[in-house]
């Protein structure tokens, strides 16, 4: 992934002096190949083969071309002009072949049924400049023929767009039946291109999705089988080494080329065919980093919504402080009758309103059918301390009485008859004594009740729950 731009870059910077100076490489090393590889074409030079050849000049190798080894009652030569070209992995995942003659026609058959060919890409019209360059080896739409012992049957035929024709085939042979899906190009002229990569590259892809995992070869032929079905392999052999991640720094297309003209002589025949391998590459390698970068965000989004996700359970699965909360009354011994339905203590969550679950222990304050039936909300009551007083002091009374007898000495304060009140702040409530306060200057005792109620309120807003008396205020005079 880090390599392709880089590669894109160099592919870029490649103009029309390079390409004419590369090309005349392809073509001066190919002349000695045959030297170097002991190269050799006999089969196709044979008296019974030279006329199955359409050109005179393009024989198969025999070190790479394709034998026929099924029988039939027409033919049982085993010679075709057709080569084995191995893909980007090393096996022979391509069959480039000639147009098929109307001599030829039970051979190809015979080589699509013997290599359980499936997908067929034609990259020529049969008829070109008014010359015939192919055979018609289908039959029209809707329609069967016959060649020799197979019968094909042409089940469908749809144009995806002006440039394609696609045709779904039915090959019957002893009672046996195969189907072949056939991509035929139409707007590539004999020794020129198309005046676009886009169509090529969408027939290659199709053709691939049509293939999928079926390790047969990919049977690619134009008129020659050599200018246009080497373009078509060069393509699809770099495309494999997208996807393999197998280039190298040192990738060329130079070198592909090579490598194709080892199997099948003239394997690209023209300087604009090598010319339009480097454009349609140039845009192979944008398309599959536009991919990857897409690919890359996909699955940074899923990562991040999942994340989110669970993070959002997560939550969905704590308390939360500020949702509503039923007060629940825990009974020692009643429980509500059979009837009744009973719910445990759960939060009613406006997040999960719907995560309650039922014991049989608990129920709601405010249910009517309970037998306690109590408010919504029960006042919440502290358990007070008992103070212990000594038996000589007299209970509290609202009024003091006067009396001549001073307090202990030391001491300014003595108990006096207080109010016994009830301050009640929010769920809380705590009872407490109050005293009196001595003034010498009065004739009777004050007791400052009120205002000592008043200076707690301000004193202690909210009380948060029961707490002790000052010690002061328990304090017992004698």
């Amino acid at each position: 992934m880090e390599l392709l731009p880089s590669l894109l870059s160099r592919l870029k910077t490649v103009d029309s002096r390079t390409v004419d100076q590369e090309y005349s490489m392809v073509r001066s090393r190919s002349l000695g190949y045959k030297k170097e590889l002991g190269l050799t074409s006999e089969a196709g030079a044979l008296k019974e083969n030279i006329k199955k050849n359409r050109y005179k000049d393009i024989l198969p190798y025999d070190q790479s071309r394709v034998e026929l080894s099924l029988p039939t009652t027409d033919s049982n030569s085993d010679y075709i002009n057709a080569s084995f070209i191995k893909g980007a992995t090393g096996d022979c995942k391509y069959i480039g072949c000639q147009g098929p003659l109307s001599s030829t026609l039970t051979d190809f058959w015979r080589m699509i049924w013997q290599y359980n060919v499936k997908v067929i890409v034609m990259a020529c019209r049969e008829i070109e400049m008014g010359k015939r360059k192919c055979e018609c080896y289908w039959a029209a739409a809707q329609q069967s023929a016959s060649f020799g012992p197979f019968t094909v049957s042409n089940q469908e035929e749809t144009h995806p767009n002006e440039d394609i024709v696609v045709r779904n085939l039915t090959v019957t042979f002893q009672q046996a039946s195969r189907s072949v899906i056939q991509y035929q190009f139409l707007s590539w002229p004999d020794h020129d291109v198309p005046y676009e990569t886009a169509g090529v590259l969408d027939m290659l892809e199709r053709a691939r999705s049509s293939r999928g995992a079926n390790v047969s070869p990919l049977l690619i032929h134009c008129s020659a089988g050599c200018g246009r079905t080497g373009v078509i392999c060069a393509l699809d052999y770099i495309h494999d080494l997208l996807v393999t991640k197998k280039i190298t720094p040192e990738f060329s297309i130079l070198n592909i080329v090579l490598e194709l003209r080892r199997q099948r002589p003239s394997t690209v025949q023209t300087k604009d065919q090598f010319q339009f391998i480097y454009t349609a590459a140039i845009s192979m390698f944008e398309q599959f980093l536009q991919t990857s970068k897409e690919q890359v965000y996909s699955t940074v989004q899923t990562k991040k919504t999942t994340t989110a996700a669970s993070s959002s359970n997560r939550l969905s699965q704590q308390v939360v402080m500020n949702d509503t909360y039923a007060v629940v009354n825990k009974p020692k011994h009643a429980h509500p009758p059979p009837s009744a339905p009973t719910y445990s203590a759960v939060p009613l969550s406006r997040s999960n309103p719907g995560s309650r679950t039922m014991p049989t222990s608990h129920h709601y304050d405010n249910d009517p059918k309970s037998v306690s039936a109590a408010p919504i909300y029960s006042t919440v009551k502290p358990r007070a301390k008992q103070q212990s007083l000594p038996p000589s002091v007299t209970p509290i009374y609202d009024i003091a009485s006067p009396t001549g007898q001073k307090p202990g000495e030391g001491s300014d304060y003595q108990l006096v008859a207080g109010k016994k009140r009830v301050v009640k702040e929010g769920r809380a409530s705590a009872v407490w004594d109050l005293r009196g306060r001595e003034d010498s200057k009065c004739k009777a005792r004050q007791v400052y009740l009120y205002s000592t109620i008043q200076r707690f309120n301000c004193r202690i807003q909210k009380p948060r729950g029961p707490r002790d008396p000052p010690a002061e205020w328990t304090r017992v005079e004698r």
